[in-house]
Formats: C-alpha cells, sequence, structure tokens
C-alpha cells in the first residue's frame, strides 16, 4: 500500500514540474509585436542613434518583412530615402531643367499665422520665392499647404492666406491649388497627395519651395507619402528661401514618419519631447 502510494505521489509530482516548466516558459517567451510596434522602432532607432542604428535597423526590417512583406519592402525604401544625403538646396529659385508642364507642381509648405490671422514674414518669403520658381515655370501648377494656425481667428487658414498672396501677385488663380487642412508637414504630405491623385492625376513631379532648413523634411515626408501609396508621383528638386534661424531634428522627422504611417498620437509626443525612448529595447548590435 505504502508503495503505490509512493508510485502515485511521484507522478503528481512529474506532473506538477512539467506544468510548472511549461507555464515557465510561456511566461518567458517574447511578446510577439504587429507591424506598427515594429515601424517606430526602425524609425525611431534610427532618429535617435543615426548610423549606430544600422545593424539592428536591418534586423528589424527583416522581422517586419517576415510579418507582411510589403510594408517590409516600403519601409526598407523609406529608410533608403531617410538614409540619403540631404538634398542640394536651390536658393530663391527652381533650378533650370525642370518639365515646365502641369506634370509639375510645385508644393509651397506653410507656416504658422499670426494669431490675427496674417502672415508671418518667413512664410512671406516661402511665397516670394515660389512666385519666382512659378514665372520661370509658367505652365506648373502650385499648391500651397497648411490649415487654420491663427490663434486668435478661426477663419483664417496658411493655404487660403498664401494662394490670395499668389494671385495678387500675378499667379493665374486656376493655376494655384489650396490644402487648407493640415496642420504638419506630415498632413501637407498627406492632404496634397490626396487632393493629387484625385484631381490632378497628370502631376508625376514634386518641387519643395519652403525655409532651407526645412527642405529636407518636407523631400522626406513627400518621399515617404509616394512610397507608402505606391505613388508614381517623385519629388525632384527644391527652392529654398535662407532662413537667418531654423532647425529640425532627425527625431522630429520621425516624429512624422510615424505620423504617416498613421500613429498621430506617439507622433505628438516626439514633436512635443515627452516621448520616452527607453520604453524601447536598447540598442546593439549583437
Amino acid at each position: 500500500m505504502k508503495h503505490k502510494l509512493n508510485t502515485k505521489m511521484l507522478i503528481l509530482f512529474i506532473v506538477a514540474a512539467l506544468v510548472f516548466s511549461f507555464t515557465s516558459c510561456k511566461k518567458e517567451a517574447p511578446e510577439k509585436r504587429n507591424t506598427q510596434e515594429i515601424i517606430e522602432e526602425i524609425v525611431v532607432d534610427y532618429g535617435n542613434y543615426g548610423e549606430a542604428a544600422y545593424t539592428r535597423m536591418d534586423e528589424l526590417l527583416k522581422d517586419l518583412s517576415g510579418i507582411d512583406q510589403t510594408a517590409g519592402n516600403k519601409w526598407s525604401e523609406i529608410m533608403d530615402l531617410w538614409k540619403d544625403p540631404a538634398p542640394t538646396l536651390y536658393y530663391d529659385v527652381l533650378p533650370d531643367g525642370l518639365n515646365d508642364t502641369d506634370a509639375l507642381c510645385i508644393v509651397v509648405l506653410g507656416f504658422q499665422l499670426e494669431p490675427d490671422g496674417s502672415m508671418r514674414e518667413e512664410l512671406i518669403q516661402r511665397l516670394e520665392t515660389a512666385k519666382r520658381s512659378a514665372e520661370k515655370y509658367p505652365n506648373a501648377l502650385i499648391v500651397c499647404t497648411g490649415g487654420g494656425t491663427a490663434a486668435e481667428n478661426e477663419t483664417a487658414t496658411e493655404a487660403d492666406k498664401m494662394a490670395e498672396w499668389l494671385t495678387e501677385n500675378g499667379v493665374a488663380p486656376e493655376r494655384v491649388i489650396a490644402e487648407n487642412r493640415s496642420l504638419t508637414t506630415a498632413q501637407n504630405a498627406i492632404y496634397t497627395f490626396d487632393i493629387l491623385t484625385k484631381d490632378y492625376p497628370q502631376v508625376k513631379e514634386l518641387a519643395i519651395v519652403s525655409s532651407d532648413y526645412h527642405i529636407a523634411t518636407g523631400n522626406l515626408l513627400f518621399g515617404a507619402e509616394a512610397i507608402l501609396r505606391g505613388s508614381d508621383i517623385a519629388v525632384v528638386s527644391n527652392a529654398a528661401w535662407k532662413a537667418p534661424s531654423g532647425t529640425l531634428s532627425a527625431m522630429f522627422q520621425a516624429g512624422a514618419l510615424i505620423e504617416l504611417s498613421g500613429d498621430a498620437d506617439t507622433a505628438f509626443e516626439i514633436y512635443y519631447d515627452t516621448y520616452d525612448i527607453h520604453e524601447l529595447p536598447p540598442l546593439t548590435n549583437d
């Protein structure tokens, strides 16, 4: 009887040990991440660490492709675009040799309005650059981008003020398009593509007009939006106003790319510098 009892207890002990082992292994197994989480780690790693993140980025891109091959291909292309050297800046007017047809669209990036809804000097200087470029390429379309950013005037939008200035200064109204919903550079790209792909399918080339410190970010975001949409529209050039000051960090660009990916909440944490980089796994090159 005692022998039978010991055998029974041994069996119970073995079963309990197996259950405990299985449970422990299950708890230790890493959680499977979704595509958005991987995309954000790729982008934040590069925005924060730069070239030091290359090895980790390659690993994450492989992980992303393993879950979603299309997303992996698109974000590989976007990261290659981001890693490219900064574009050559063409000050004051677009360079020679661009396509002088309505397949070219000059995209003028907005700037926050004064509280009463009037334009700040920096935005006017961007418009002066756009006007010279529009005169040089008289068949090109012009998109003005920017929504309501006047603290004391809810009816004023950057794009409408910009379009009004251009037409008052000699640009034919039929050439001017107002994208007046956006509040960020990422939204500039999203809403501009919405308009162009729906109403102006002939547009295949974009030239970005902005302050010099903003051109690289504009090129990146409009190029990335084209990749995400599978669009054949390409950013081909720029015209820059030489601003006396102003910078945009790589982490700001990371936030903007995350906004393009669909996560505005995390993007704004980065814009307002409340995002905690330590929430991500530590960067290693092992």
